[in-house]
């Protein structure tokens, strides 16, 4: 969702700033499709990032590739690791480390569980995370990806920013994805009943996608040295998830019904039930969100259901 986004917007600055874009994926079919351009200056390259790159020597790299669904934690769990470690480490390898900048794309899931003595999450903040369970593959992998950066700055010189992204949402979401704030936006954009499968009284931080895409686009060129820093939506973004079933039913038209979810959903859910964001950090480098939560869904719902009627699934409008 957000590595499309995130692409769109640099491809066209490269026409303007004149810099040449190269933009991966295993999937050479998808690439062709979601990126159309004729922008000379733009280079698709098919390979996944798991397999050391033969080319290397770039300025600067963002790192976005990642299973983030609960389907896929539990579906493929191996590859969700591989994919936040030894992808990472592929992606630094591949990097002039006396150029410019590497971006790793980090979690909320990090802070893992709130111990109940903070009421967000702060940068230096460590909660608890049950390691022996396959859901937490994702977790601390990507706590262990935020170490690699670490040990390349500091073995290699390497000049890095990790973003630490709250849960997001936006008109490019992707139609399989099956987490809970996504399965309710296409339920929406369908015009259905939005299905909640638990009481609902966890709260979370939520970012639509275009903030998301600005923030780390900020800490890319503003951010410090070597440190992670929250991004997160506006105030009224920390909501509770049958808050947020409840708004979208009301731009839907429809109604909350409540489901139990089949057993390798439950596999794939968070344990979390409060994980809120502390954006004072990021903030104090003259960064903030634009789009509110309740403007957010209605561009979100309103795009997809005029991709769904085109048949093309997703939406590129932010």
């Amino acid at each position: 969702m957000l590595g499309m986004l995130l692409t769109d917007v640099l491809e066209s600055k490269s026409r303007e700033h004149r810099f040449d874009l190269v933009v991966m994926s295993r999937n050479a079919s998808e690439l062709e499709r979601l990126f159309p351009s004729d922008n000379p200056r733009l280079e698709r390259v098919a390979h996944d990032v798991n397999i050391p790159l033969d080319a290397g020597g770039y300025d600067s790299v963002f790192h976005l590739a990642s299973n983030t669904h609960p389907y896929l934690y539990q579906s493929d769990p191996v590859g969700t690791i591989a994919t936040n470690v030894l992808g990472l480490k592929n992606l630094l390898d591949a990097m002039d480390p006396g150029e410019g900048r590497f971006l790793f794309a980090s979690s909320v899931e990090v802070y893992g569980q709130n111990r109940g003595d903070v009421e967000r999450f702060d940068e230096g903040y460590c909660g608890y995370i049950d390691c022996n369970t396959v859901r937490a593959g994702y977790n601390e992998s990507k706590r262990v990806g935020e170490a690699l950066c670490q040990a390349y700055g500091s073995s290699k010189g390497m000049d890095f920013i990790i973003p630490r992204l709250s849960r997001l949402y936006g008109p490019s979401l992707r139609t399989d994805d099956t987490k809970a704030l996504s399965q309710f936006i296409m339920k929406a954009a369908k015009g259905e009943d939005i299905v909640l499968k638990s009481k609902g009284d966890q709260c979370f931080s939520y970012c639509y996608s275009a903030d998301a895409a600005d923030g780390m686009l900020h800490l890319f060129f503003n951010g410090k040295r070597g440190e992670a820093y929250n991004v997160s939506g506006p105030p009224d973004s920390d909501i509770t998830l049958r808050e947020l079933a409840s708004k979208l039913a009301d731009v839907a038209g429809s109604k909350v019904v409540f489901q139990v979810p089949d057993e390798a959903e439950a596999r794939g859910y968070s344990p979390a039930t409060l994980a809120l964001m502390d954006t004072s950090k990021i903030r104090s480098t003259g960064w903030a969100p634009c789009i509110g939560i309740d403007e957010g869904l209605r561009r979100t719902v309103s795009s997809l259901a005029q991709a769904l009627r085109r048949g093309r699934g997703r939406s590129r409008t932010v």
